[in-house]
């Protein structure tokens, strides 16, 4: 009989890095139904909602980044990594984790800095195509690093690292909606070419500023749109809208259902966020990339690059968007040639089964091989 398995996975701060942590959990959770899970993560931040709604427990630690701009601040900071370090240890010796993960994000350097000095092997998540700090450092310290683009031997020992793609939420795959009844689902009409924007669950100001600069466009252009604001921009938006008339126009504050939304779309304008761009991949959708600036390490720019350059994406400037990107984005939807090559050639970087490939290299750290 197998002796019980126990892991910890420790990460976050954005759906970026929860994302793949739930999809690791579930899928060691379906090869091996007994493993106890256990979640740390960072207090105040979404995990602490996002992963007990996943069925996970989760402990939270006071970490936070630091202040680049008022550097007094960090002192402050500076005790809650010390502060971090101590409750991480603490948790570790409570749980008797037989191997730790790390997916990017405040609480995974602390929680698995811990871990590898108390003996315990540690696997790394990067989900970008330019290293997180917090992944660099741990490098170093990890067994295994799975990652999603190639080339990382520019961060991480080589002989440690396993190309593995990003894990995505499993509803976006399994999804059987048909186009027309998922566009009827959103009050469209199935008949018309249809563009999805999407920028995170907050919303992205560029991405929404581009749409209310050219109303007049979106009214003339024979298309339709599901236009995602995100709850922050979302009050400010309807008002502004009022009295247009836009029937081609559906707005929402937040969509719950991304596989509906993804299948009813020709093109989709998103961000460049590294779940967001596996997830393309993998449905084969056609995206105008508009990575955001706010960034650590302007690693949305580098992922974006990473498609556009292999013609998988179109990627235009933060600073550009405004004036460019709805004139691009209608050009794109009514040349069915270049939609389908943007497809066939963004299908092509898919890595499948990543949460399974991943789980798999958990589970024999484990064990010990």
């Amino acid at each position: 009989m197998e002796k019980e398995l126990r892991v910890i996975i420790s990460g976050g701060g954005t759906g970026g890095h929860i994302f793949p942590a739930v999809s690791i959990a579930n899928a060691i959770k379906a090869m091996r139904p007994d493993a106890k899970i256990l979640f740390v993560g960072a207090l105040g931040r979404m995990e602490m909602q996002r992963v007990p709604a996943a069925g996970y427990e989760i402990k939270g630690l006071p970490i936070c980044g630091f202040d680049r701009k008022n550097l007094l601040k960090n002192v402050k900071v500076l005790y809650k990594i010390w502060k971090s370090q101590r409750m991480a240890k603490m948790i570790i010796k409570d749980f008797h984790p037989q191997v730790a993960v790390g997916v990017g994000g405040y609480a995974s350097g602390p929680t698995l800095n811990k871990a590898a000095a108390m003996g315990i092997p540690c696997l790394i998540q990067e989900q970008n195509s330019y290293a997180g700090v917090t992944n660099k450092l741990l490098a170093k310290k990890a067994e295994k690093i799975c990652v999603a683009y190639e080339g990382m031997e520019r961060f991480f020992p080589a002989e440690k690292i396993i190309l593995t793609g990003n894990p995505v939420r499993q509803a976006l795959l399994d999804t059987t909606i048909t186009r027309e009844d998922a566009i009827r689902s959103f009050g469209l009409d199935p008949e018309k070419k249809t563009i999805l924007l999407v920028g995170g669950s907050l919303g992205a100001r560029t991405i929404n500023e581009s749409m209310l600069r050219h109303l007049d466009l979106i009214k003339e252009s024979g298309l339709q749109f599901i236009w995602q604001t995100g709850k922050y921009y979302s009050a400010e938006i309807n008002d502004k809208l009022k009295g247009q008339n836009l029937s081609n126009l559906k707005v929402t504050d937040f969509i719950t259902d991304m596989g509906a939304a993804y299948r009813a779309a020709d093109l989709v304008i998103s961000r460049a966020g590294a779940s967001s761009i596996s997830e393309f991949c993998l449905i084969g959708k056609p995206v105008i990339l508009v990575p955001s600036p706010n960034v650590a390490e302007d690693h949305q720019t580098k992922n974006a690059l990473a498609l556009s350059t292999r013609d998988a994406a179109i990627y235009i400037k933060d600073a550009e968007a405004p004036d460019v990107l709805l004139q691009t984005a209608i050009e794109t939807v009514n040349d069915a040639a270049k939609l389908k090559s943007l497809s066939e050639n963004v299908l092509k970087l898919a890595l499948p089964d990543s949460a399974n490939i991943i789980a798999k290299e958990v589970i024999n750290l484990a064990n010990g091989i």
